[in-house]
Order: structure tokens, then sequence, then C-alpha cells
């Protein structure tokens, strides 16, 4: 019945090749395992990755999750650090929607599916939309725990003490964790999980929200994923909670000073220092 529904679909918008570029069998076998990412939140779950028209490192895990779940009636939105119009940004979306026949758009409130690099949007995403988030490195004991082997028995008993242990000494020594993104978080208080390099601004926000998240890794060949209302809270001592980046002054375009910015490229903002890196919230409070 699947076989003859993709036949269709491939038909119906005059391709001869695998609809959504990837074949059935591969967009199978990744959904069987974001469905068991999703019964353990937090948790890694290995599936074969492919090669991809996409360099290894620069969103093909969180590709191959957004061209499994796709239909020809979604609407992709595709942003990288932010921003819609980036070359990565735009080629993955040109890639999605020509294999789908989906729309594309550049607005968060339209999107079925947001794919994401680097960052979460800031308008808030509803129940029925799903965010897929690009992973380099789903590991999040890699710095300090060098065997494989070791971080996934640590994992299995919940013994994260050497993750601690960094963090304590980040404190001693720096003041605050050295990680200005993929700050590790607890899933549901048992899972150490990467949330993916999404700044500390983001890791802050991933608490309980109502939609589910996907993470991909492509080169390491793993999916995790939260589901809708999941408990996530950034490892950090009681007395030192995690805080998000500072900037020394409000957005120059739409002057917001409680969005997450980065120093300003515009020419219209030319003489100040800042802008919103999430350019669809910051044209959303701009037009308002």
């Amino acid at each position: 019945m699947m076989t003859t529904t993709v036949a269709q679909l491939a038909q119906e918008h005059g391709r001869s090749e695998s609809y959504g570029y990837l074949d059935e069998g591969t967009k199978r076998s990744i959904r069987r395992a974001l469905l068991k990412a999703l019964a353990i939140p937090g948790w890694q779950v290995p599936f074969t990755s492919r090669e991809m028209p996409v360099a290894r490192g620069w969103g093909s895990g969180g590709l191959q999750l957004t061209l499994s779940l796709v239909g020809p009636d979604d609407c992709v939105k595709v942003i990288d650090q932010g921003d819609d119009h980036s070359a990565n940004a735009s080629a993955m979306r040109a890639l999605i929607c020509r294999t789908t026949g989906a729309r594309d758009t550049t607005l968060t409130d339209e999107a079925t599916i947001v794919q994401s690099r680097h960052r979460i949007p800031e308008i808030e995403l509803g129940e029925d939309q799903i965010l897929v988030l690009q992973v380099p490195h789903p590991e999040p004991l890699r710095r300090v725990v060098p065997s494989e082997v070791e971080a996934r028995r640590r994992h299995g008993d919940g013994d994260y003490t050497p993750a601690w242990l960094e963090l304590y000494d980040d404190e001693a020594r720096n003041g605050g964790p050295r990680s200005g993104a993929d700050h590790p978080v607890l899933v549901e208080g048992r899972t150490l999980m990467s949330p993916s390099p999404i700044p500390r601004y983001d890791v802050l926000r991933l608490d309980r929200r109502p939609h589910p998240i996907l993470l991909g890794a492509g080169r390491k060949c793993r999916v995790t994923a939260l589901p809708p209302y999941t408990s996530v809270q950034p490892l950090a001592f009681d007395d030192r909670p995690l805080e998000s980046e500072p900037a020394d002054g409000p957005c120059a375009l739409c002057g917001s000073e409680a969005s997450y910015r980065v120093p300003s490229t515009s020419d219209a903002a030319a003489e100040a220092a800042w802008q919103c890196s999430d350019t669809d919230a910051c044209r959303d409070r701009r037009t308002r």
C-alpha cells in the first residue's frame, strides 16, 4: 500500500525519482527510529544515515528527518542561525520542496515543519507544528568521556559525574560554563542530552514545548526526540542557574531588548551594534 501511494505521489507531481529524494524503505526506517526516540525522550537512537547532497555536518541528519516526514500538503520553513535566506537554508528548502511538492515559507506561523540549524524560532510554535534540529555531535559526554562504550554505560546508569565535574571546574575557574552553545540538558530529570549548538538563550526555552522536537545527527547516525510538554532543564547547580548570553544594546531594526541579538551586518543598522538573529521574529515585531 505504501509503495502504491509513493508511486501515485510521484506520478501526480510528474517525477520518476523517489518521492522526497529518499527511497521509501529508508524513510520507513527513519520513522521507526523517530518513534523509538519519542518513546524514550532524550535517548540516542541509531539509524542508517544515507548520503545526501549536502556535506555531512551541514544538516544531513535534519534533512533526512524532514524528508521522511514531509508530504505535498505540508508547508516547510528552513532557517540557518535564525536566517531564512542563507545559502544553506535556501538550498535545503529548494531540495525539500522540489522533490515533494510541499510549499515553502519564511513565516513561522504558516509552517507545519520547521527545520533549523543553531536556533529555535522565537515565534512560539503550536501543537500542530514540528521542529527539526540539526545536530553535529549528539553525545553530550564526548568532551569528558573518551570511550563510546563508557558513555553508553553511564547513560544506562544515569551516572553523569564527569559532566557535573566539568561544570564545577568551569564555575570555579571561569565563573560560568565555557559552552557558548550546545549546553547539555537533563530530560525528565534523568537523561543527559545534547540540544544541538543552540545558544543558551534557546536552551532556556526548551522546557515543556507544546510541539515535538526531533534532532538528527547524520554524521553520527543518531536521532533524538522530545515529545510535547517534556521537562527539559539545563545542566546547572541550584545556586548557579544557567544565564542567557548578554547583548550590549537593543536590536537596531525592531528595538527589542528581549530577543537573541547578534552583531549587526545590515546596512540599515550600520550605526548600531546589534540586531535580532531571528529574521522572521524581527520582521514580525516591526510589522506590529
